[in-house]
């Protein structure tokens, strides 16, 4: 007998760990945020450029608080949840919101377009939901490290990500009658192995898959460091790219 629920690639369980953590992680004064803040900036200027005034709305993922304290410096209402606090896969509690904003998590949950769907639901008529996320494309290097380290055995070691052509794809099948995808790509210098991933940890995107892979061997980790240290420029730092993906779409 066939099944049609989704396939479950991530740990929900994992996934609101790491996002629990992150949150510890706030305090250190080095702690690395600019993926968040990209993502704000991006929906805080598409909202002005379309000079949409939400009245209620719906924020999930904003650590920072820094797009909950734009909006309701705009008197703008505001319900905001962390990453793994509210579940995407169920009907949301509430609706009417006029804007709906996920921020970095949502391509974790195994069943994106039930999510979509029922971000579309929680929307009043003409409402806006806004995702964005790092999309596929990103983190070309990390991947290259990664396989180094694993040598013949390779291991699943960063998410499958959504690309832009599937965005658009889900957005329709979601049912919202205008769909938007634009995508940037974000480049940062790192000067180490540790610190590439320390900032993945920050914001919140290590691994949440429900079928992790194992741990990375000492001499895994040295053939890593090796393979970093090789890609670096003349000032030892590697060059890592995040796309960065926006979703819009219309109720």
């Amino acid at each position: 007998m066939t099944s049609n629920a989704p396939p479950r690639i991530f740990c929900k369980l994992r996934r609101a760990a790491k996002w629990a953590r992150l949150v510890a992680r706030r305090s250190r004064p080095d702690a690395a945020h600019y993926l968040l803040q990209d993502a704000i900036d991006d929906v805080v200027e598409r909202l002005d450029f379309m000079r949409f005034e939400p009245q209620r709305a719906l924020i999930v993922g904003d650590w920072s608080r820094h797009l909950t304290g734009v909006l309701k410096a705009r008197g703008v209402k505001v319900d905001g949840y962390c990453i793994g606090e509210l579940d995407e896969e169920l009907p949301f509690p509430n609706g009417g919101y006029d804007l709906i904003v996920h921020l970095l998590g949502l391509p974790t949950v195994n069943d994106l377009p039930g999510a979509l769907i029922h971000s579309r639901n929680a929307l009043a008529e003409d409402g806006i939901m806004i995702a964005s996320f790092p999309g596929a494309g990103s983190l070309p290097q990390l991947r290259d490290v990664m396989m180094a380290a694993d040598g013949d055995r390779p291991a699943a070691r960063v998410h499958p990500m959504v690309d832009h052509r599937a965005s658009a794809d889900l957005l329709q099948r979601a049912g919202f009658k205008r769909q938007v995808v634009d995508s940037h790509t974000l480049r940062v210098r790192f000067s180490s192995l540790q610190r590439l991933v320390s900032d993945l940890r920050d914001h919140g995107l290590s691994n949440a898959l429900m079928n992790s892979a194992p741990h990375v061997c000492r001499d895994g980790l040295r053939r890593a460091e090796d393979a970093f240290a090789q890609i670096a420029d003349q000032d030892g730092k590697v060059s890592e790219s995040f796309e960065m993906l926006t979703l819009t779409g219309w109720k």
